[in-house]
This record gives structure tokens, C-alpha cells and sequence, in this order.
């Protein structure tokens, strides 16, 4: 399990490599997350990051509520994103974190298995923000790696959550970074 609390502070630092790139001009510029301009989509794993503790410690997603609806950026979206993920972190290193049942809308889930959705979803997400920004889009390629392997056996529920779009053609020989990508809808030119 230390392996995968690994993987879970790289996605975070992925993506929060990318959050300390922002600059003030770039939070309403576009992302490959169509419905998501650059700060809609860093309030978004923010918002993943601030519930991560409350079902890291079983608490149902009744019990947790809407307290987190809306803009949770404030003033400093940076500070939001560092305070957020720091709390995330630290809540699957707490004793026994994971060897709970989290309960999430859809049915219960280990915990392992809701930390891998959420270094998962870091990892895509990472890229969409790099895409935004401008910035560099390669990935960590040991995490990339670890997605696809992750990923795969699930493309039926993944399908049907409706929270990727449809996979995209990969020309032969396409490397692992852009076969995940594609998987989960993303192409490589946008």
C-alpha cells in the first residue's frame, strides 16, 4: 500500500506543478475539459482533495453534504489547491486509512480503490491543465504506466459514469501517454 500512497503524492505534485505554472492571465483560458476553463478545472480537484478526507474517514456522502458546492478558490486558488491536497495526503497516511470502506455516491468502495480513482484522475487532469496553460504536457511515465494498467479493466464502468469521454483513435505505435489519453477521450493536438 506504500506504493500506491506514492503515486498518490506524485499525481498531486503532477498537478500541482502545473497549478504553481498558472499565471493571473491564464484562469478563464480554455482546457480539453470542454465545460472547464483552467480555474474550473483546478476547483475541481480541490473539491475532489477537500472531500477526500471526510470519505478517507467513512463518512457517507449525506454526512458530508453540499459544504463543498461552488467555488472553493477564493482569493488565492493557489493557497486553496496547497491546503486542499495537503489534507487529501495526509488523510490516507493515517492508521488504518487504508483498510476502510469509503462510501461514495455510486456504492461502497476500499479505500485502495478510491485512491487509485483519485491519482487517476490527478494524472488526466494534470494534462488537461498543462493544455490549458501552455505548459509541459508529458507526464510522470511510471504513473502513466501505473493509469493504464489501473484503467483498463474498468472501461465498462468508466463507460457507462459518463466521466470520460469516448476513447479516440491512436495511430499504431502511439506511445503509452497518448494511448491512456485517448482512452479516457483526450487527444493529443487539443
Amino acid at each position: 500500500m506504500s506504493d500506491l500512497l506514492d503515486l498518490q503524492q506524485r499525481a498531486v505534485d503532477e498537478f500541482g506543478r502545473r497549478v504553481a505554472a498558472i499565471t493571473d492571465q491564464q484562469w478563464n483560458r480554455p482546457t480539453p475539459c470542454t465545460d472547464w476553463d483552467v480555474r474550473a478545472l483546478v476547483n475541481h480537484v480541490v473539491y475532489e482533495n477537500l472531500w477526500a478526507p471526510h470519505l478517507a474517514r467513512g463518512e457517507t456522502v449525506q454526512q458530508v453534504g453540499d459544504r463543498y458546492e461552488g467555488d472553493q478558490l477564493g482569493a488565492d486558488p493557489k493557497v486553496a489547491w496547497r491546503g486542499a491536497s495537503e489534507d487529501a495526503l495526509a488523510a490516507f497516511r493515517e492508521p488504518g486509512a487504508l483498510d476502510r470502506t469509503v462510501h461514495l455516491s455510486y456504492g461502497d468502495e476500499s479505500a485502495p480503490g478510491y485512491l487509485a480513482q483519485l491519482v487517476t484522475d490527478h494524472l488526466i487532469h494534470a494534462w488537461d491543465l498543462a493544455r490549458g496553460i501552455d505548459g509541459d504536457d508529458t507526464l510522470d511515465a511510471d504513473l502513466v504506466g501505473w493509469a493504464w494498467d489501473e484503467i483498463r479493466p474498468h472501461e465498462q464502468m468508466l463507460r457507462q459514469s459518463g466521466l470520460f469521454a469516448e476513447p479516440v483513435a491512436v495511430p499504431e505505435g502511439a506511445d503509452l501517454q497518448t494511448k491512456l489519453l485517448a482512452f479516457v477521450g483526450r487527444r493529443r493536438s487539443g
